[in-house]
């Protein structure tokens, strides 16, 4: 199930500098910016479903190596996310509440299921966490660090869950009034970076939006 932690949370960039990546986790969550946080987690639930695109740069620290791939993506609160790779090869990946689903051209689709699998349910449920603002979530998965007001902000996470700690070592996250990048570090030194723009806000899902998220 690597492939599911990987999506995760599914999930955002490019042009960080290491130093300003670290420099959040000098600012554990305090007093002083629990309000600005709660603010900000508020902010990002005011949307159940979020459209847009990304472009992800994946680093194999064993290979110095880094693929990236864009396209579109679909954010469900309640239901889940969808990667809509267009480039360089055409692929949707679905991560629902409890499931793995991938098609390819053609019509050949793949459903995994994630009973059993504490590591994917876990990651599903701080990803949709993640995209909801459900902070108390946030709080109860991760050692919280934060900087900034809704305006711009930056979130750092430390797993203090056994089941993402084995994948994600840290994750940094920043946006606005929307998430608009996520840095995962993983415990074998790969980094998984993603950047998302040109978000839009519907009211709900189309048909074959719906479809995604349900095992015929």
């Amino acid at each position: 199930m690597r492939l599911a932690a990987f999506v995760f949370v599914l999930l955002l960039l490019a042009g960080w500098v290491h130093a300003q990546d670290e420099d959040i986790f000098r600012h554990p969550l305090g007093p002083r910016t629990e309000a600005a946080f709660m603010a900000t987690s508020q902010r990002l639930s005011e949307h159940p479903f979020v459209r847009g695109n990304f472009e992800q740069e994946r680093t194999l620290s064993r290979l110095n190596r880094s693929l990236r791939s864009s396209g579109n993506f679909i954010i469900a609160a309640q239901l889940g996310m969808a990667w809509d790779t267009v480039s360089p090869f055409p692929s949707t990946l679905v991560l629902g509440k409890d499931f793995l689903a991938q098609s390819r051209p053609g019509g050949q689709r793949t459903v995994m299921s994630a009973q059993g699998n504490e590591t994917f349910l876990r990651m599903a449920d701080v990803i949709s966490a993640m995209f909801s603002g459900n902070a108390q979530r946030l709080v109860d998965n991760f050692e919280i660090y934060f900087s900034g007001s809704t305006a711009a902000w930056e979130l750092g996470l430390v797993p203090v869950d056994t089941a993402i700690n084995a994948f994600a070592e840290r994750i940094i996250i920043r946006g606005d009034s929307v998430i608009r990048s996520i840095h995962i570090s993983e415990q074998n030194g790969d980094t998984i970076k993603y950047a998302l723009s040109n978000h839009s806000f519907p009211a709900e899902l189309n048909i074959n939006e719906q479809e995604l998220f349900f095992i015929p």
